[in-house]
């Protein structure tokens, strides 16, 4: 089969695979229709979550039909749509049933204590072939696949398999409730879903932080309010539209990868924050070009800690890998500030937002802006990174 390999950082490709066979009584094999490249691969593939292995099928987003099944998945059978979660779990271990799924004891082959295990992740989440293929063995299938009913289309259902329950996720993390004012720090498809999520749980007013202007048009749409950081200092600017208080709540969608402004009424700290940057990372490793995390910090971490009110509460649903060891604490504990992070245990939340999808609350449509078919799939991934003006999230065709 054909399938999205990772060789090296900067080098992945297009190759002949063998086909997934079942390994375990309770696998499933899903012929993939769908699937999508999501900002986390893009991680991968630069090198600033380490860790890949040469070799492992990418991607962690899909929707497909089982072809065939473990002798121990009893509620599924060949022929059945379904999508699949982003992470996996057991569904039996205290974990999977306290719903945190991302935390399962038994899915990570590294151990108990190696945490979450994800589709087309480095060493230390499995690692598990990922998503982007024209078949994918499926672990636990019992709990890893979600049926899809007849009315949920294949482009609908891709977004659930990630980015609609992470950012639904984000939002619960924030302890987003009735009127209260929330700020979503990037617009990307995780960002534009957190914003529809926040509104469902009850946001009041939603403020949005990017710098492309197709981005903040959409979520203009959604009735949030765009800032354009390379017009205004967007901490200044929501202070401001707030009486001076701040925003009650923060969902940090970008994390390590927020880009730095420098120009612009956001630069003049930032820029000095993004020269040291550079020079933390050549320090740290002068002749490779993989940025490795470590003491530069976060320019969306430091928007949120100084964006939310006091005793405001921040939610992280943005890529920081474990390498990353810097947050201004001190300036969250001066605030008594609230933090909650964490990976999506996605099965908690899958079947609800499925049926928002269902009955037609949310149409995920709106954010899918490229199909692509699988033998562009490169293509794709190095205009994504680009972030050209336009690009939201691409769906890959297999089928």
């Amino acid at each position: 089969m054909k399938a999205v390999v990772w060789h090296g950082v900067g080098d992945i490709r297009l190759d002949e695979v063998p086909d997934p066979k079942i390994l375990e009584p309770s696998d499933a094999i899903v012929a993939i229709t769908r699937s999508a490249i999501c900002g986390t691969d893009l991680h991968l593939v630069r090198g600033t979550m380490p860790g890949m292995v040469q070799g492992t099928v990418l991607g962690h987003e899909a929707v497909g039909v089982v072809q065939d099944v473990g002798p121990a998945v009893r509620g599924f059978a060949p022929g059945d749509r379904v999508v699949i979660p982003s992470t996996i779990g057991c569904g039996t271990c205290s974990y999977c049933r306290a719903g945190y799924y991302a935390q399962c004891d038994r899915a990570n082959p590294n151990g108990p204590s190696a945490g979450t295990c994800f589709f087309g992740g480095p060493e230390g989440t499995g690692p598990v072939d990922g998503l982007q293929a024209e078949y994918a063995r499926v672990p636990f299938a019992m709990t890893s696949l979600v049926r899809i009913p007849d009315e949920v289309t294949d482009d609908q259902a891709i977004l659930l398999s990630d980015i609609f329950p992470t950012a639904w996720f984000g939002a619960r993390l924030a302890e987003v409730g009735e009127g209260d004012s929330v700020l979503v720090l990037g617009a990307g498809v995780v960002g534009q879903f957190a914003i529809a999520s926040a509104k469902r749980q009850g946001a009041g007013r939603v403020f949005v932080v990017d710098r492309l202007a197709s981005r903040l048009e959409k979520a203009r749409a959604q009735q949030a309010e765009p800032v354009n950081f390379d017009e205004d200092d967007p901490v200044a600017l929501v202070r401001e539209l707030t009486g001076g208080i701040g925003v009650d709540r923060v969902i940090d969608a970008v994390g390590v990868d927020a880009q730095r402004p420098s120009s612009g009424p956001a630069a003049g700290k930032s820029a000095e924050q993004a020269a040291q940057f550079e020079q933390e990372r050549v320090a740290e490793a002068p002749d490779s070009d993989t940025w490795v995390p470590g003491n530069a910090p976060s320019q969306a971490a430091r928007w949120a800690v100084d964006a939310v009110a006091k005793a405001g509460t921040i939610g992280v649903i943005g890529v920081y890998p474990p390498t990353f060891d810097a947050f201004p604490f001190g300036a969250a504990m001066n605030k008594n500030l609230t933090l909650h992070m964490g990976n999506c245990n996605h099965r908690r939340y899958l079947p609800e937002l499925l049926d928002l999808v269902h009955t037609g609350v949310v149409d995920p449509l709106t954010f899918v802006t490229q199909h692509e078919a699988p033998t562009s799939a490169i293509e794709a991934y190095e205009t994504f990174d680009r972030r050209e003006e336009g690009w939201l999230k691409t769906v890959l065709d297999v089928a």
